[in-house]
């Protein structure tokens, strides 16, 4: 008899598993079956705030793959607007109920993959039915916010709470929308996913293009008439809107894993090996923004819900379960986004994650340019470095510029996941053309500045 393997949650990670499994082990020799609770497989969370904007056109552009290509290429029975409500471990089995007739399903497996993905923060005062406060998560979740801007009365004003990545985006795509924003941002800064002085040049791009910031403010509250949301409440007074976007971060999404017994980390993640086994418990993997990983930097459990993650972790385990061997080796941390045209990227460790490690370091902002001064469309980017002392390890790195800016992190991420020093880096061969970079590439320019730095705190 076929063995059976079950996926729970049919996004990157899931659905990846599924496909590397399926990809190695025939339909004769492996049943599998996948609990998707929402309308949608494998699709860009990340695309959500362009589609709402409009520059995606269509939802259906962010799908990769719907559930009919992998019942028909994949052999996979994908059973769509069922939640999975229970795992017993012990009996093999999981248990589901079909969200829209209402019954329920018992099945079993030899195998599972653990992969719910994560759940938004919610403060307690968003615990409510008042129309017009969404979180993004899902694809569903923008379906939803979509339909609320095109309903009647129009929205023509928005609260924004939290300035991570999200919120920042879903500020910039209802800006494009024509609505007036406000973000709100209990910190001193919005994103704070970069250090104060790099975030301060994000901030004044925000206002640029007309967002308005109030930072160092808690919202408590909602006011609503007649079932719709009109204002947040914070100490310093009401913020009259038509609609409420929750950019508050998410948490790993496990309350099933820990009924079942299943072991959680430091970070709340479920905790698994580098093959994305978890912990102690035979057969069952767990993969994407529902578990805890290395930061390999610190070498510390950390939680880092990236959809880049979610489709390596998911491959990882895929691969394993079909009788190859591949391993996750953790995460540094890289990321972009950008604010209109202003980019954003970030890897490795902030000057507070340097400290909270107990790393010595110095820290050094470089400014350049994106292309040859001369070149038309040359345009300032800031690019600051973390070095351990008196190493010079290359401990993490920020960039925030125009045009050829975000993607110069990958550059800085590939030197800091080999261990690369500053000293190190000054030496590597970058391209170089007017069109693309000055002589002295900004990364270049931001190493000789930290070697100094360096070798200025060993006199």
């Amino acid at each position: 008899m076929a063995q059976r393997l079950i996926i729970i949650g049919g996004d990157a990670a899931g659905m990846a598993a599924a496909s590397q499994a399926r990809r190695r082990r025939d339909r004769g020799d492996l049943e599998i079956v996948a609990f998707e609770r929402g309308h949608f497989t494998s699709y860009s969370a990340c695309g959500i705030p362009y589609w709402i904007s409009g520059l995606v056109p269509e939802r259906d552009e962010l799908i990769a793959r719907d559930p009919a290509t992998f019942r028909e290429k994949f052999a996979i029975d994908v059973r769509m607007r069922h939640e999975v409500t229970a795992i017993d471990i012990e009996r093999r089995e999981v248990v589901a109920r079909d969200l829209g007739s209402g019954g329920e399903v018992r099945e079993r497996f030899d195998t599972l993959v653990y992969a719910t993905g994560a759940v938004p923060t919610k403060p307690d005062w968003a615990r409510t039915d008042t129309g017009g406060v969404f979180g993004v998560q899902t694809l569903d979740d923008g379906a939803a916010l979509r339909a609320w801007l095109e309903s009647e009365p129009r929205p023509r004003r928005a609260v924004v709470v939290g300035g991570g990545y999200i919120g920042v985006e879903m500020a910039e795509a209802l800006i494009q929308r024509g609505l007036s924003v406000t973000l709100v941002e209990q910190a001193e800064q919005p994103m704070s996913t970069v250090d104060p002085d790099m975030a301060e040049l994000v901030t004044d791009a925000m206002r640029a293009i007309g967002i308005t910031i109030r930072t160092g403010l808690a919202v408590t509250g909602l006011e609503e008439t007649d079932g719709r949301v009109s204002a947040v409440v914070t100490a310093e007074g009401p913020i009259p809107t038509d609609l409420v976007v929750l950019g508050l971060g998410v948490r790993p999404n496990t309350a099933l894993a820990e009924a079942a017994g299943l072991p959680l980390g430091v970070t709340g993640g479920v905790r698994v090996d580098r093959r994305m086994r978890v912990a102690g418990v035979p057969g069952v993997w767990a993969a994407g923004d529902c578990v805890e990983t290395v930061h390999r930097v610190t070498g510390m459990p950390v939680h880092v819900p990236l959809g880049t993650h979610a489709n390596k972790q998911g491959r990882v385990a895929g691969i394993n379960i079909g009788g190859g061997y591949a391993t996750f080796l953790g995460v540094i941390g890289t990321a972009v986004t950008k604010v209109c045209e202003l980019e954003v990227g970030r890897t490795g460790l902030r000057e507070r994650d340097a400290r909270a490690a107990g790393f010595e370091f110095v820290s050094v902002i470089a400014q350049s340019t994106n292309r040859a001064g001369y070149y038309p469309g040359s345009r300032p980017m800031t690019v600051k470095l973390i070095a351990e002392k008196p190493s010079g390890r290359l401990l993490g790195a920020q960039i925030v510029g125009w045009s050829e800016a975000a993607k110069r992190i990958d550059t800085l991420a590939v030197a800091l996941w080999n261990g690369m020093t500053v000293d190190d880096m000054t030496a590597l061969d970058l391209g170089y053309a007017p069109p693309y970079a000055p002589v002295w590439d900004p990364v270049l320019i931001a190493a000789r500045k930290a070697v100094d730095a360096l070798s200025a705190t060993d006199r």
